[in-house]
């Protein structure tokens, strides 16, 4: 028996091939997709929620899901199918189907694919390089949906989409219709679109949206530290590395030892040390590695459990009573869950809004035990800081440039 709700069974009867499956984070998109191509591209028939008969494809194909590493290393994919008689083991699979899931640093393997099906799991196609070269052969000769929560933040990220769909014969024919640059910029940049009336169409027709009513409740904190202002000052104004005692030569450095000024302060380890008190289990989002020293310290002292998710280890949440766990912003924003914990610990602030989400989403999943989800966002009313949250508040990106020039 396959556990579908409503919302989902209207996707499902929505989408076709080179849609956007666009739901928020945790909707259960990953379930949809695949019950969709069980159902619809291989013509089987399903037990939906004890209604119906689970029978054999018609017209089988092999699938292809390509996801983040986290995920595939995860297997969670292998447990969405599992329902489905699906299976990587293409032995204990329905008709003999072969499910194959990688990371999309590997989507280069299957451009040589034919009349599979593909599921693009998480929004990985932006810009012009490898991947979305792949991504256009892969659509040339299979039929595939994307699923993302957050699909694009400009139209440029639509314009892979959009090319595969034959909206567009390529990159250069979108950009001359609806770019429009600016003239005194010395790079290449996008200054507004035009025809957005027509873009929209575009997007509303293969877009797919999943709306649920979420049973789950978010209690944001925000946990003012404080920041050693004359460090910050040395910093921001007179343009010294206080770290190595030298001159800083570049804006992005004025901002990376500003934000370490502020993250370093011992304030946030005592506040973490109180909240574990009240939640054992915690998941701590970080941007930089000094901040995994600190953390991984604060771990010792504790005498807690830690583990850690980085560009340098990809280890397991503990199985102790209580944990920390620790992960970096860039390689486990996204692409996995957690149902064992209701507390998230935003130790700092990531550049990203978008990130931001993903990263709340990690605990926001439709199978989770908790009512109330409890996120601790860390931040001082240094400069930095402040105008991070700014930018997060109004759902853009922090501007290094933009910040230091203001």
């Amino acid at each position: 028996m396959i556990n579908l709700r409503d919302y989902q069974l209207e996707a499902i009867d929505k989408l076709k091939n080179g849609c956007i499956l666009c739901g928020g984070v945790g909707s259960g998109k990953s379930r949809t997709a695949i019950a969709y191509y069980f159902a619809k591209e291989c013509k089987g028939t399903l037990n939906i929620d004890g209604v119906g008969e689970f029978s054999e494809m018609k017209k089988p194909k092999d699938l292809y899901i390509i996801t983040t590493a986290k995920k595939r290393d995860s297997l969670e994919f292998e447990g969405e199918c599992a329902p489905f008689s699906l299976s990587t083991n293409q032995d204990c699979s329905i008709n003999n189907v072969k499910v194959t899931v990688d990371s999309w640093n590997n989507i280069s393997k299957y451009i040589k694919v034919t009349k599979a099906f593909f599921i693009f799991d998480e929004q990985r196609l932006v810009g012009a390089g490898t991947w979305v070269k792949s991504f256009l052969k892969i659509v040339k000769n299979n039929n595939w949906i994307l699923l993302s929560a957050t699909p694009g933040d400009t139209w440029s990220d639509y314009i892979p989409v959009f090319i595969a769909n034959k909206f567009y014969k390529n990159r250069t024919e979108f950009l001359r219709r609806h770019a429009v640059y600016n003239r005194y910029c010395k790079y290449p940049k996008i200054d507004k679109y035009m025809e957005q009336g027509h873009l929209c169409r575009l997007r509303e027709r293969i877009t797919i949206k999943m709306d649920y009513f979420k049973e789950t409740i978010a209690v944001d904190e925000i946990i003012t530290v404080p920041f050693d202002k004359d460090k910050m000052d040395t910093v921001m104004i007179k343009r010294w590395n206080i770290f190595e005692d030298k001159p800083i030569k570049s804006i992005t450095m004025v901002c990376y030892l500003m934000r370490k000024v502020a993250n370093s302060n011992p304030a946030r380890t005592k506040e973490i040390s109180k909240i574990i008190k009240k939640h054992p289990k915690l998941i701590i989002f970080y941007n930089f590695d000094y901040e995994l020293e600190i953390l991984k310290k604060l771990g010792d002292t504790l005498k807690v459990e830690t583990s850690e998710w980085n560009g340098h280890a990809h280890k397991p949440i503990p199985k102790t009573k209580s944990w920390i766990y620790l992960v970096q912003y860039t390689a486990g924003a996204e692409g996995w869950n957690c149902i064992e914990t209701d507390t998230i610990i935003f130790y700092s602030q990531n550049y990203s809004y978008k990130t931001m989400i993903q990263a709340a989403g990690r605990i926001d999943r439709l199978n989770t035990p908790f009512k109330f989800l409890y996120y601790y966002h860390f931040r001082s009313n240094s400069a930095i800081d402040l105008a991070i949250a700014k930018a997060l508040k109004n759902k853009k990106d922090f501007n290094v440039y933009r910040f230091l020039k203001d």
